[in-house]
């Protein structure tokens, strides 16, 4: 239903009705994409949203699936389907850099298990995507010599949100309709509400991170980034469930999509914090207002909700989050400083202050503020906020040298994403408009542990909210 007006994203159903029908086969797609994978790297500014791929892999998974729909035994939705996976996961022959120019000098000889299980699948891995060194900023802005700056396919002089930076800009500009991210304050749905498309954080363990830099252990959850909710739902059904060798998601429920294509929200409640909700611009609260109560005349009702101990939750994860990172990263800290990002010093540099004492206060802060939700969700179905309070930033000059540091815009940029990676509960964000200047908002929905399926419930009816979808500036067709 996605071709309204004008514009719409292509997602896994156009690709699959091209292969059913024999219109295109994944081997012709494969090689459409490496012409753009070149054009995007010579074109000014280069987008540099896939910063590692290989014409040879990629044309070896496209050549195994076209044979496959010849025979008729594809492996499921996403035979065929083009992805990419942010460069904290090991994806076999990729070097596993994770932002940096230190780490993976050698090539990978073993996948993460989200790269096996896609693979698994039939997907045709086109490579893997640039990212905030280390994960440790909201921009996306990474200087070395391996990365340079991805560019917001909106407004390429804009940046793509971090640190899942490619990832995000790789599904806008349409290179694929599927990316993975990891989110340990944002990571994934902050990427996703700049560029315009869709993100989902998973409960805490539902997606596996075996295979993926263990940053940090206790906030970092796996999830799609994708152009529609329903391509999200897909990617989750394949990719949730437990994994031997990633211990926090052993003891999950099974993953549903239970009545998430039900034709009203009739009976479900939302809970919003109004406090809480309108500190964001003027811009971003009116659009993501209406959204409620476009999501209110479709059954839903809204109750009041307050949101306890927000600021201390606040402080608390950005000690949990910097402290596990310093511990992880403390060896690379003393052997590595100096090839490092200067944002990435200033932040291991500040995670150094904190004390053992602050870590194990913050963690009773987190017993709480779980608590505070489990009593929430017995009188909601979910929280909904804006996704980010602002639109995003400019690239500036010195950027592209240097690297930015702003820690008042990161701060900023996860004031609605930190309660989610505390607490460990999932979040879906889902865009909702523009800005007047022309860049996305997105709305975000938050639901109990191990819930998915009432996000992704609310995410088909929040899609319908946008009358119309804009063109990104940078897009390219692989399908045409």
């Amino acid at each position: 239903d996605s071709a309204r007006n004008g514009f719409s994203f292509k997602g896994i159903k156009d690709y699959l009705e091209c292969y059913r029908s024999g219109k295109l086969t994944p081997s012709q797609v494969a090689k459409n994409i490496i012409a753009m994978l070149e054009d995007c790297d010579k074109s000014t500014p280069p987008l540099r949203a896939i910063v590692q791929w290989d014409q040879e892999q990629i044309m070896l998974m496209a050549e195994a699936s076209t044979t496959r729909y010849r025979n008729k035994c594809t492996l499921s939705y996403l035979d065929g389907i083009p992805v990419c996976l942010k460069e904290e996961f090991k994806v076999v022959p990729y070097h596993h850099r994770v932002g940096t120019v230190y780490l993976g000098k050698e090539p990978e000889t073993e996948d993460a298990t989200v790269a096996k299980k896609l693979r698994e699948a039939g997907a045709i891995i086109i490579g893997v995507s640039n990212m905030h060194e280390l994960g440790s900023g909201t921009t996306g802005c990474n200087p070395n010599r391996y990365h340079k700056i991805p560019r917001n396919p909106y407004k390429p002089n804009h940046f793509t949100g971090g640190s899942s930076s490619g990832s995000a800009a790789a599904v806008a500009a349409g290179l694929c309709p599927v990316a993975i991210g990891t989110d340990g304050g944002g990571s994934v749905r902050i990427p996703a509400s700049f560029c315009g498309v869709v993100g989902l954080k998973g409960t805490f363990g539902r997606i596996s991170g075996h295979g993926s830099l263990p940053l940090s252990y206790s906030t970092v959850s796996v999830g799609p980034i994708c152009t529609s909710v329903a391509d999200a739902a897909i990617v989750y059904s394949i990719l949730a469930e437990p994994d031997p060798l990633y211990p926090y998601g052993l003891k999950q429920p099974k993953a549903t999509l239970s009545d998430m294509c039900a034709p009203d929200l009739k009976g479900l409640k939302l809970g919003v914090d109004w406090t809480f909700f309108k500190a964001c611009d003027a811009e971003v609260l009116s659009v993501c207002e209406k959204a409620v109560e476009h999501l209110q005349s479709l059954g839903a009702s809204v109750v009041e909700v307050t949101l306890p101990e927000v600021e201390e939750a606040r402080v608390a994860h950005v000690i949990c989050i910097l402290s596990e990172m310093r511990d992880f990263l403390q060896p690379d800290f003393n052997k590595h400083f100096q090839e490092m990002n200067l944002d990435t010093r200033a932040n291991l540099a500040l995670a150094s202050q904190f004390t053992a004492l602050d870590y194990i206060t913050a963690n009773r802060q987190r017993t709480r503020s779980m608590r505070f939700l489990q009593e929430i969700f017995s009188t909601v179905n979910c929280i909904v906020t804006p996704a980010v309070p602002c639109t995003a930033p400019r690239i500036y000059e010195s950027d592209l040298l240097t690297g930015s540091s702003d820690m008042s815009f990161t701060v900023r940029s996860m004031r609605f994403m930190q309660l989610g990676n505390f607490t460990g509960i999932p979040g879906l964000v889902v865009p909702i408009g523009y800005s007047t200047a022309g860049l996305p908002i997105n709305l975000q929905v938050m639901a109990k542990w191990w819930d998915e399926a009432v996000l992704l419930r609310i995410g088909l009816k929040l899609e319908q909210f946008r009358y119309q979808t804009k063109k990104p500036s940078i897009y390219y067709d692989i399908l045409a």
